[in-house]
């Protein structure tokens, strides 16, 4: 039986923060809100966690999660030949809803999908999945919703459409808005814009000016 936490309750935000954490520990999968809409997550390192967060969603393996992170610092565990361009577009937007697709180190035990060894990593802007994300360590996270159907940006969406799939429901309330992050791939010697969605070319060029535009 799925439980669910509101998160704007002080008492229920610190039980709901822990009995999420716990069940990523487990290898069990929770719903948390971000900065965009909600997402689905499990331990980015627990391969048949991350498994099951595809079937829930009824998504393949040749859609692989993206990866939230709670710190600019956890890079530097997670990628490799990560450019000048990359750092500086990590200062100016990270927080934020800013995707980027870099090389992941070979070493790491992860299996994410059909990733041709890359990651999409991403330092979202709420608070509670900052937390969340600073206690279990980088979380393989995807929209909320089953493959085909609109991302929620409530709770409630979330939890009609996965329902005891989910371990923990971490409630906090209707998202600022359903625009994604915009999607960047830093593992060339040029940034390219791959998915134009909170954050535009122009606004990026100003941080990289010699962005390129995927057609």
């Amino acid at each position: 039986m799925a439980r669910r936490y509101d998160t704007n309750d002080a008492t229920d935000r610190t039980t709901g923060l822990r009995e999420a954490a716990s069940a990523v520990r487990r290898g069990e999968l929770v719903v948390l809100p971000t900065d965009t809409v909600y997402g689905i997550g499990a331990d980015a390192f627990a391969a048949e966690a991350v498994g099951d967060l595809l079937g829930a969603k009824g998504r393949g393996r040749a859609m692989p999660s993206p990866v939230l992170i709670g710190s600019p610092n956890t890079l530097h565990g997670l990628v490799t030949d990560f450019s000048e361009q990359a750092w500086e577009l990590v200062d100016a937007f990270w927080p934020g809803a800013l995707t980027l697709v870099a090389k992941h180190q070979p070493s790491l035990q992860w299996d994410l999908g059909e990733t041709r060894g890359t990651v999409a990593v991403r330092m979202p802007l709420h608070p509670v999945a900052i937390e969340l994300l600073t206690e279990v360590g980088p979380m393989a996270v995807s929209s909320a919703n089953l493959t085909g159907h609109p991302a929620p940006e409530d709770c409630d969406a979330a939890q009609n459409m996965l329902g005891d799939s989910v371990s923990v429901y971490l409630d906090g309330g209707p998202t600022p808005g359903i625009v994604p992050s915009s999607i960047v791939d830093v593992t060339g010697k040029v940034p390219v814009l791959l998915r134009a969605g909170a954050l535009g070319a122009e606004e990026l060029r100003k941080v990289v000016p010699d962005l390129e535009v995927a057609n």
